[in-house]
Formats: structure tokens, C-alpha cells, sequence
């Protein structure tokens, strides 16, 4: 179990400024976001209008400090925000969400300050990143990583290939995982981290991926061969950090996963409900049925309760705490929530839900990937149980 310091470690936007913001951004998303759905489906990618537009509105630098031509956000702040963009559907964070909860949180915890003065505003600009940890024989296991950096000179070479990696199809920069020891070493000492620009002779990128949902969203490979970067470009420029600066910034990811499942739950339901007055079956609307009620409720419940997860988390990690369990239950539960919520709003919608002419069908396929990336859920109920028997054999409680 947490403890947790007395005072806020980063108070973050004042308060009443980032209020205003946040109802500009609902408005936002409801009128702008949510009308360009179509055409993000249609053509499999955000308009080049409105990635732009959310440039302009700084959606790129949430939580980089202002120096940086960031907001300067919190962590309670930043999710809240994801929270309420991910409303809309998933492309629209998952274009913002790599840059900032996990590239841009791994420069600024490990980053040297040269790393910091040259890729943060960069990347508060727009310029998008990729997270370069999964591969094809590894994911959640570091023991299996396969990418090497070998020493030359003053730099490294890297050779290998990530794999799943979001962005990678038109991300400028991946900061990309490599074992600087062949041997496993305690506390994943052999894994360290690289920015690598992904203009960098001998990398090349794969085809995007077909994937069952989440249009507009894209992921793919990044193959490196022979690819010379200089000794500036690792992370903080310490070997052996690497997968420590990962898992710091998979609790910011998994954040940003659960509180874009418990939006993307409320949008469901919210549709659910819609149906369910304007559907009449017996002369009266179904949402009359009590059993169509039954459902209603029970993912107003749900969504409820990922909420105060949520709430709860993101207070503790703006006090200072470590939040891994936090983290990691919040993602399992909000993401299997979402997947039920899903599943009951095609219910609601009968055969209509299973027809594409309908929102029902597209948020079935949608919701699946939750319970997966920022991994899986039977990742996180292994690290959940393993903190709770490390906090029980250290006598916390």
C-alpha cells in the first residue's frame, strides 16, 4: 500500500484555467471530433485539418513543463483531459497519448537536460513519437528482448525489430528499448533506452496494420539494421535505465488506457440509452423493458466505479506516490468494464447492433484492444499480486 506525502509534488495549471480549458474541450470534441468520425473511418486517418487544430490548442504538450512550450498539466490534469477526449473515438488520443504519457514522460523523469531542450518542444509542437518496447518474441518480458545496442566509437549500433509499435507508420521519433548486455541482469540493468530518430539510415518501417478496430489509428513495425546512433542519444546517457524509465512511463500509459476505456464506456452507454427510447418493440419503448433496464444500470455502475478508480489514482501520483498497483487496476478493471458495456450496448440494439450502419457494431470491435496494450490483463493481475505479497512480506498494510 501507498504513502503518501502531505503536499501536491506538481500543482500543475491553476485550477480555474484549466476549467475553462476542459469545457472547451468537451465542446470540442462533442462539435468538432465527434462529426469527423465518418470521415476518419473513411479514409483511415485524422484529417490533416483537425491535426492541426489540435496542435493549435496545445493537445501535443499537456504536461511538458511551460519552459518547454508545454501546460504544464498534472497527472490528475492530463487524464482528466484524455478522459474527456477519448469520448471520441480512439484515433484522437492515441495520436497524443504515446507523445506525452510515455515518450515525453520518459525524457522528462530520465532525460538529460540537452535531451530535454532538444526533444520537448519538438514534441509539444506535434511532432509525434513512438514507444519502441514491444517485440516479436517480447512484450511485458525484458528477459526476451532481442534489439542490441553494440558500442562503436562513441555511439551505438542498433540492430532488431519492435513490433505493435502505435504511431510507427509516420512517427518522427521512437525512443526504442535495447539490451546493452547480452546477459539478463538484475533489476533489467541490461535494458536501456534511445532516441532514435526514425529518419536514421537503416531504419525502416513496416506496413500498417490491419487491425480488427480503432480506424485511424495505426501501428506497424520498426525494423533496425546497422543503425548508428551517436552516444547522445541514450537515454540520460546511463546504460541500464531503460526498462525502469519504461515501466515509470507504462504507469502514465496504462493511466491514459483506463481513462480512455471509462470515456469510451460512457459514450456507449450514452448510446445504449439513446436507442433504447427511440426502439420501440410491444408499442412502447424498450427502455421501458426491464431487463433492457437491468443493463443500463449495471454499466452506470461499472462506470461509475472506474471513475473513482481513476480519481483515486491520479490523486495519488500527483501527492508523490507510486501508483503501480494503482495503475495496473485501474487498467485491468476500467478496460474489462469497457469491454462489458460494449457487449451489453450491441445487446440493447439487437440485430441493429450487429450491423455496421450502427455506432454499436464499430465500439464492439473498438473496445477489444483495451484489454490488451499497456499489457494485457493477466499482466496486470500479476503485477498487481506481486505488489500486494511484496507489501504483505514487508509487513504494509
Amino acid at each position: 500500500m501507498s504513502t503518501a506525502p502531505s503536499a501536491t509534488v506538481n500543482p500543475g495549471m491553476d485550477p480555474e484555467v484549466f476549467a475553462q480549458f476542459l469545457e472547451q474541450l468537451q465542446r470540442y470534441v462533442r462539435e468538432r471530433l465527434i462529426p469527423a468520425e465518418a470521415q476518419v473511418i473513411a479514409g483511415d486517418a485524422i484529417p490533416e485539418d483537425l491535426l492541426a487544430e489540435m496542435r493549435e490548442m496545445g493537445l501535443f504538450g499537456l504536461t511538458m513543463p511551460e519552459e518547454y512550450g508545454g501546460a504544464g498539466m498534472n497527472i490528475s490534469q492530463y487524464i482528466e483531459t484524455i478522459h474527456a477526449i477519448s469520448y471520441a473515438m480512439p484515433a484522437f488520443r492515441s495520436i497524443i497519448s504515446i507523445n506525452i504519457g510515455m515518450v515525453c514522460s520518459a525524457i522528462k523523469n530520465a532525460g538529460t537536460a540537452e535531451q530535454k531542450a532538444e526533444w520537448l518542444p519538438r514534441l509539444a509542437a506535434g511532432e509525434i513519437a513512438a514507444f519502441g518496447l514491444t517485440e516479436p518474441g517480447s512484450g511485458s518480458d525484458s528477459a526476451g528482448l532481442a534489439t542490441m545496442a553494440v558500442r562503436s566509437g562513441n555511439g551505438y549500433v542498433l540492430n532488431g525489430t519492435k513490433r505493435y509499435i502505435t504511431n510507427a507508420p509516420y512517427a518522427k521519433v521512437g525512443l526504442i528499448m535495447a539490451r546493452t548486455s547480452k546477459e539478463n541482469l538484475p533489476r533489467n540493468a541490461h535494458v536501456s533506452a534511445f532516441l532514435v530518430p526514425l529518419d536514421t539510415p537503416g531504419v525502416t518501417r513496416g506496413k500498417s496494420d490491419k487491425k480488427m478496430g480503432q480506424q485511424g489509428s495505426h501501428i506497424g513495425d520498426i525494423i533496425l539494421e546497422d543503425v548508428y546512433v551517436p552516444g547522445e542519444a541514450l537515454l540520460g546517457s546511463e546504460e541500464g535505465r531503460g526498462f525502469a524509465t519504461a515501466m515509470q512511463s507504462l504507469d502514465n500509459g496504462r493511466l491514459s488506457v483506463g481513462a480512455a476505456a471509462t470515456a469510451q464506456a460512457r459514450r456507449f452507454l450514452d448510446t445504449a440509452i439513446r436507442y433504447a427510447n427511440e426502439r420501440k418493440a410491444f408499442g412502447e419503448p424498450i427502455a421501458q423493458f426491464q431487463l433492457i433496464q437491468a443493463m443500463l444500470a449495471d454499466s452506470q455502475a461499472e462506470i461509475y466505479a472506474a471513475q473513482c478508480m481513476m480519481r483515486d489514482a491520479i490523486a495519488k501520483a500527483d501527492s508523490g506516490q507510486k501508483i503501480l498497483m494503482e495503475a495496473a487496476a485501474f487498467k485491468m478493471f476500467a478496460s474489462e468494464m469497457c469491454g462489458r458495456v460494449a457487449d451489453r450496448c450491441v445487446q440493447i440494439h439487437g440485430g441493429a447492433g450487429y450491423l455496421a450502419e450502427y455506432e454499436a457494431e464499430r465500439f464492439f470491435r473498438d473496445a477489444r484492444i483495451y484489454r490488451i496494450y499497456e499489457g494485457t490483463t493477466q499482466i496486470m493481475q500479476l503485477v498487481i499480486a506481486k505488489q500486494m505479497l511484496k507489501d504483505f512480506a514487508a509487513g504494509v498494510g
